[in-house]
């Protein structure tokens, strides 16, 4: 075994480098030999072998002169580790979500698609996430590392896996393991919608410093251009509030060290509301020099998690990192145009200054053409003929009269006040007599799936409302519906409207979009954040204005202006304006492909060293298999 010793951490890593280039059935057969000649101990849901984690930490000066000479003798006898391409850049993803692995809304999808999207020009990429669950396609590095984290010291393990040219690693801890069971659960953040751990800051934490240990210690060789550790010249991407230490312990840990020295920090806001604030008080926790609380430190006036001063971690990502950068142009002007949208950070958004990059969609998952999630594909070419057939689909599925005649309108993403489900319930009630259906798909809190199941009981022939986590559901009523409703207060990007659009259905940003007969994706988010940029008013969808972002009451304009649209758009239907709207939809390119460039001109811009332009490249591996959870 090897031992490699940064700052105050010990990692421990086995002796059997490169094991990513193995075949999955070599590698089981090593665990198997592994498992019979070693005494191994449990703790929690993984095992540990105490013998050698013993003679690890007896031994790792000499066993850090053997990995180093594995390391050489590897990449010596890989020359394709010299990059074919020669150029690119290093980068690493941070984040508390990668899909498919993880997910609760647009953050994982963010981190399933654009990291492929920048192996496919030409850069070493990596992300790094917890692993909340037993990925089958995940396996053990063997690379243990211990992680101070408040006054105690935590074992975590990296698990790997190879997909679409980049390394997903995801740390192992029972922090994460223990308490989310299933690929998401709605449990990665709390127990249920709107209640936290309360010990997010030392998970989150934890993720931060191992974040930091992965890319020195973990010598993977999957790829036939890159091989051996990540090294110290990367640029770290950090992603919203739960990475926000990341720069912080890089300056006050790694950097005074000489390690990382050119490293770069950008830090991306997927969603501002979420910014992590904590009791003033837990800043010791941290384990970070007093230097740093003026980052942290932070007033509003809520009781909060508590009354009166707080930390607060986004502040400090803003303050503490090289770049900010946010998920589309029109959001990234709105987080300086006042408290309100900017969330009280508005003022520090402001001094640094941020860059919005419109997000992308994961193509390969949302190509009608090839999901395998519908009964009949389709392109731009058929799917005129498809569409009324995969509403036929769609009705009998969630019970509803089958009739391709009657407009779909679906709403599919979580219950929270900021995507406006409530707003949506009570404008039902002002156009529910036009000849419509409406389908309501989504989890969150309690009371907002009471209050959707609540106004199917009330017109049970028209409304179906399923609280449920269904992906294959959302994929047939993205294809299937003729409009699909988005009524945000307040949306950093918005993922749907581009799946829907991509699917043929016509998206309404903050009104409604619509596809074969009708398509109408009724996007009320009162021409808020990303949805301003990726809908155009007549072209591509309908427009309904800006909403109020108070979320404990519901607004009557809003109201207003949901049932307005959703009316003006009902009246489309089938229209010949209606589908040459579809077809001006499905003729966008909306995948990652030029906001992948965005990011690299961006990340570029960092100068860190060795980093170079990439290629025009496409990506050309196969579609990933299905991840899921181990039995």
């Amino acid at each position: 075994m090897a031992t490699v010793t940064a700052s105050n951490f010990v990692s421990r890593a086995s002796s059997v480098s490169g094991y990513g280039a193995l075949g999955s059935e070599s590698k089981a057969n090593l665990a198997q030999i592994s498992q019979r000649n070693q005494t191994m101990t449990h703790s929690g849901l993984r095992s540990l072998n105490s013998l050698g984690m013993l003679k690890t930490r007896s031994s790792r000066h000499a066993v850090a002169r053997q990995a180093t000479r594995k390391v050489q003798d590897t990449q010596n006898d890989k020359s394709s580790a010299k990059i074919v391409c020669g150029q690119g850049m290093t980068l690493i993803f941070v984040s508390a979500e990668v899909g498919p692995w993880s997910k609760t809304g647009g953050l994982g999808d963010v981190l399933g698609g654009l990291p492929p999207a920048m192996a496919a020009n030409g850069h070493r990429v990596m992300t790094i996430s917890p692993r909340y669950d037993q990925y089958k396609d995940a396996w053990d590095t063997c690379v243990l590392v211990d992680i101070q984290v408040a006054d105690r010291i935590e074992t975590v393990r990296f698990f790997h896996c190879y997909k679409r040219g980049v390394d997903r690693v995801f740390v192992d801890h029972p922090w994460f393991l223990e308490k989310v069971w299933g690929k998401t659960g709605s449990k990665i953040y709390g127990p249920q919608a709107g209640t936290d751990y309360k010990d997010n800051q030392l998970r989150f934490s934890l993720l931060c410093l191992a974040a930091l240990e992965a890319p020195r210690v973990l010598n993977l060789n999957s790829s036939k251009y890159f091989s051996g550790p990540y090294g110290d010249d990367v640029v770290f991407i950090a992603n919203d509030w739960h990475t926000a230490l990341l720069p912080c312990y890089l300056k006050s840990i790694y950097q005074p060290k000489g390690i990382y020295r050119s490293a770069k920090v950008a830090f991306c806001i997927h969603n501002i509301a979420y910014q992590g604030r904590f009791a003033f008080s837990d800043f010791s926790l941290l384990n970070l020099p007093n230097q740093f609380k003026s980052s942290f430190d932070f007033m509003d006036g809520y009781d909060k998690p508590v009354k009166g001063k707080k930390i607060n971690w986004m502040k400090a990502g803003i303050l503490e990192s090289d770049r900010v950068v946010t998920v589309s142009p029109y959001y990234a002007q709105e987080l300086v145009s006042g408290a309100d949208r900017g969330c009280e950070l508005d003022n520090f958004i402001r001094k640094t200054t941020i860059t919005g990059i419109i997000n992308g969609m994961d193509d390969q998952e949302w190509n009608p053409a090839t999901d395998k999630y519908l009964s009949i594909k389709y392109d731009v070419t058929t799917v005129f003929e498809a569409k009324p057939l995969l509403k036929e689909a769609l009705q009998a599925e969630v019970g509803l009269p089958v009739d391709r005649n009657i407009p779909v309108i679906c709403f599919v993403g979580r219950l929270e006040e900021q995507k406006g489900p409530d707003i949506l319930v009570e404008a039902i009630d002002q156009f529910i007599d036009e000849d419509v259906q409406i389908i309501i798909l989504g989890t969150g809190k309690k009371y907002l799936e009471k209050m959707i199941e609540g106004v199917e009981k009330k017109y049970p022939d028209k409304v179906r409302a399923i609280a449920k986590f269904n992906v294959p559901l959302a994929h047939v009523m993205i294809a299937g519906s003729d409009f699909i409703v988005i009524p945000s207060r307040f949306e950093p990007c918005g993922l749907i409207q581009l799946q829907a659009m991509r699917n043929g259905t016509r998206s309404e940003r903050c009104g409604l979009t619509n596809i074969e007969q009708s398509l109408i994706q009724i996007s009320l988010v009162a021409s808020t954040g990303g949805l301003v940029d990726t809908i155009k008013e007549g072209f591509t969808g309908f427009q309904m204005g800006a909403f109020n972002v108070e979320c404990k009451k519901v607004d009557p304009a809003d109201v207003t202006a949901v049932t307005k649209t959703a009316k003006r758009a009902l009246a489309t239907f089938g229209s010949p304006a209606l589908k040459e709207m579809i077809k001006n939809c499905m003729a966008q390119d909306l995948s990652w492909k030029g906001p992948a460039k965005q990011w690299e001109k961006l990340l570029l811009s960092l100068g860190v060293e060795g980093s170079e332009p990439g290629i025009d490249g496409e990506e050309i591996a196969p579609l990933a298999k299905e991840n899921v959870p181990t039995p």
